[in-house]
């Protein structure tokens, strides 16, 4: 039998810790999954892990262990079709490329967030990724991201890279451990990529 999506809400106290606009979303809409993948809202639920909001915030998942640049105050509501996260800092929206581990803030609001992506998915979302994959005849399913390799914060990432559609923690991890790499090389340093067949 095919699981419902989104899950039914079975963390509610997990929405009195929230900021009251992302409360109100979840509290109508357990998370979602929009414009063919290009962006996930996690939910206030306990299972699946990579749509549990309070895996990725408090749990073992949580987005401030894996990138030092995130406090544990950080809310990882979302994220992009190649993982890069949106994070609630106070009651502005950030986004943390996953890749290098840098943070910019967007200077919006969550409200002002929803709005810019439903005016323009493909430009405020990035989304241009997905649209190859798609053009490529593939498509990104529930819990699933595109991880792109060699990724694309290396300068030979500007063509031959593959895009393949992975399980969402497999991507997350891929990134974390690369933007980990990218933190420890020193001024002048080099991180050496094999692209394998």
């Amino acid at each position: 039998m095919a699981r419902m999506f989104p899950p039914p809400i079975d963390d509610p106290g997990l929405l009195p810790l929230l900021p009251g606009e992302l409360s109100s979303v979840l509290a109508a809409e357990n998370g979602f999954i929009r414009f063919g993948g290009g962006l996930h809202v996690r939910g206030a639920c306990l299972t699946p892990d990579w749509h549990s909001l309070r895996h990725s915030w408090t749990g073992a998942g949580a987005f401030s262990r894996l990138y030092p640049v995130l406090a544990p105050s950080d809310v990882p509501f979302g994220q992009d079709c190649m993982g890069d996260q949106f994070i609630l800092r106070g009651a502005t929206v950030h986004r943390l490329s996953a890749e290098d581990g840098s943070l910019e803030s967007l200077g919006i609001s969550l409200n002002q967030f929803f709005r810019a992506c439903a005016a323009n998915p493909t430009e405020f979302l990035s989304a241009q990724p997905l649209l190859q994959l798609e053009a490529e005849g593939s498509s990104l399913s529930p819990g699933e991201l595109i991880l792109a390799y060699p990724p694309f914060c290396t300068k030979e990432s500007g063509s031959g890279v593959r895009l393949s559609a992975c399980p969402a923690e497999q991507v997350i991890t891929f990134h974390a451990r690369l933007a980990a790499k990218l933190a420890s090389i020193p001024d002048g340093g080099a991180l050496e990529i094999t692209v394998e067949p």
